[in-house]
């Protein structure tokens, strides 16, 4: 049988308000001041399918396939910082890590399936069937917006994806992308048989329907995307995707496929996006991309070698430029790979912990960060969770990681309690 309640006296009311309120000043009194960068745009290169922290920018005492002897399958260089090492084919990125930190001990929990740790990487959370999160691209489109109003505030260089939707932020925040970098998005193109006229009166005829039912505001968001569309299809922002306007140096210095969408990327930012995704293999060229399983491996060093030549060549001229202090370069993946090789050869799937990169962005460097075992495969120290990982991004580009966003009713913190790197803040 419960005792009877006793009526609550002043004093004690008093007492408990007092204290309350002492602990309350001092949780408010520890709490950390959020570090602000001033960076305005970010260009976040994609490595689908898992980049090898080992075998790139957290090289460790080599090992042997064939023998099944665990290891980095390459030799090390050292780099601008002392101490700090990275892959042999990693040659020209190597002079340039004093402007740069790599992440070595990035971590999450989703090992085994790419899609729900792409979803981790781009979001911050895990897959969830009531909420769909926004990406990071469409946080910062939502947060920054673009420079100039006739400029998309998102762009990826890639395949679509769902990771890199705006989720509940709607189809306003979402991005506009394309695999060509010679003549930009086609759906922007007008097809030849459509005269400017046709095309006139498509959108008055857009516009008729838009006003047609007030009932429907859920249509609107729609409506401004393809009027969007509509007005970045002209020559003011198609020539952007012009790469004939750069030196042939230029462009030679970024080499192939994926450095000419970093060229791209560089012009962009220029234009006024805030964040540009540049996917990077889409064409598989050893076989297996970033996931090197199998004999995947044998050829990683051509990825390796083509990630080095952009990377560096986006660096060097962003800062011939006087843009680097201004613009943040994001190396990401999903997730790592083990120091040990499969039977045939390659590397399996790690997310326990794994490399990412941060560069410019006006941060203050260290070449490294964080540190790992022997193998590169347990934290030492330091250790930097997705969500932190994120919330440093969006810190140096001015957003409160910590503000709150609104799912219908719910509210949804930016990131999932991610704390910025204090050290890169200076």
């Amino acid at each position: 049988m419960n005792a009877p309640s006793r009526p609550l006296s002043r004093r004690t009311f008093l007492q408990g308000v007092t204290a309350s309120s002492l602990v309350g000043s001092r949780l408010h009194a520890e709490t950390p001041v959020l570090p602000k960068g001033k960076a305005q745009h970010c260009i976040f290169l994609w490595l689908g399918g898992g980049m090898a922290q080992i075998d790139t920018f957290d090289p460790k005492g080599r090992g042997d396939a064939a023998k099944k002897i665990p290891g980095c399958y390459y030799r090390t260089i050292p780099t601008a910082v002392p101490d700090v090492r990275v892959c042999e084919h990693l040659r020209r990125t190597a002079p340039l890590i004093d402007r740069v930190t790599i992440l070595r001990t990035v971590h999450h929990d989703v090992i085994d399936e790419h899609g729900a740790a792409v979803i981790r990487v781009h979001t911050g959370r895990p897959t969830s069937g009531t909420i769909q999160y926004p990406s990071l691209g469409s946080i910062v489109a939502h947060e920054r917006g673009s420079l100039d109003s006739s400029i998309p505030p998102y762009v990826v260089a890639g395949y679509p994806n769902i990771a890199r939707d705006p989720g509940f932020l709607g189809p306003k925040f979402g991005y506009l992308y394309t695999t060509d970098t010679q003549s930009g998005p086609r759906g922007l193109s007008r097809p030849p048989h459509v005269s400017p006229s046709r095309q006139t009166r498509r959108r008055s005829l857009l516009d008729q329907l838009r006003h047609a039912d007030p009932s429907l505001p859920e249509l609107r968001p729609y409506h401004d995307v393809l009027t969007q569309s509509l007005d970045l299809a002209g020559p003011e922002f198609m020539d952007v995707f012009d790469l004939e306007q750069e030196p042939a140096q230029v462009r030679e210095r970024y080499g192939g496929e994926f450095g000419q969408r970093c060229l791209l990327s560089r012009r962009l930012v220029e234009r006024g996006v805030r964040f540009v995704e540049v996917a990077h293999n889409l064409n598989f060229m050893n076989g297996t991309g970033w996931d090197t399983h199998f004999k995947g491996q044998l050829k990683q060093h051509l990825l390796i070698n083509e990630l080095d030549q952009a990377l560096a060549a986006l660096l060097t001229d962003l800062e011939e430029r006087n843009r680097l202090d201004q613009t943040l370069v994001v190396v990401a993946t999903e997730f790592g790979r083990p120091a040990h090789f499969d039977a045939k050869g390659g590397r399996g799937h790690y997310g326990r912990t794994f490399s990412m990169v941060l560069a410019g962005g006006g941060l203050h460097h260290h070449g490294a960060y964080g540190e790992t075992d022997e193998r590169a495969m347990k934290i030492v120290s330091d250790p930097v969770s997705i969500p932190d990982f994120l919330a440093t991004i969006c810190a140096c580009l001015g957003i409160d990681p910590g503000k709150e966003l609104y799912a219908g009713d719910r509210p949804v913190p930016i990131t999932d309690r991610g704390r910025p790197i204090q050290a890169l803040f200076g």
